[in-house]
This record gives C-alpha cells, structure tokens and sequence, in this order.
C-alpha cells in the first residue's frame, strides 16, 4: 500500500526532530514544523533523502562548515533560512 501524503509528512516530520544529535534534532524539527506542509512533492522527496545522510554532515552544511552535495544545495539554503541570526553587539 502506498503511504499517503498525509503519513509521509508524518514521517518526515518524526525523523526530523529524532536525529543523532539535538542540535540537528532542534535544526531540522524547526525547519520541518515550518516548512513541511507547503513543499512540494519534489521538495518533499529531496528532504527525504536528505534526512537520511549522516548528522554530522548535515550540521556542516547547514552551518556552512561544509558545501553540501549539489543534490542537496537548494533545502540546505532553505534550512538555513530558518536559522536564528548570530546577535551583533
């Protein structure tokens, strides 16, 4: 049986927010409540496959630390949108 639209944003939404480590379970989980209702199915199949890279790798990327695959380019810019900005003195 095919996983409905609904399940499927379901799933993403728990493999977001129960990662290997908190900082990309609080990263992704803010990213994924905020986003995952309105992405496409393309978005929707690319977060997938994102989430299923390693969590070290993920937070280099998404920090900057690190270029992401070409694949993942476009969510990793989207994620890190959602980041909250460094504070200036």
């Amino acid at each position: 049986m095919a996983e409905t639209e609904d399940a499927r944003r379901k799933r993403l939404y728990m493999r977001s927010i129960r990662r290997g480590i908190k900082e990309m379970d609080i990263i992704l989980g803010t990213f994924a409540a905020d986003h995952l209702a309105s992405m496409a199915d393309a978005d929707l199949a690319t977060y997938d496959r994102l989430l299923s890279e390693n969590d070290h790798d993920l937070y280099a990327w998404v920090t900057g630390t690190a270029a992401p695959l070409d694949e993942f380019e476009g969510i990793i810019v989207q994620i890190q949108a959602t980041l909250p900005k460094p504070h200036q003195s």
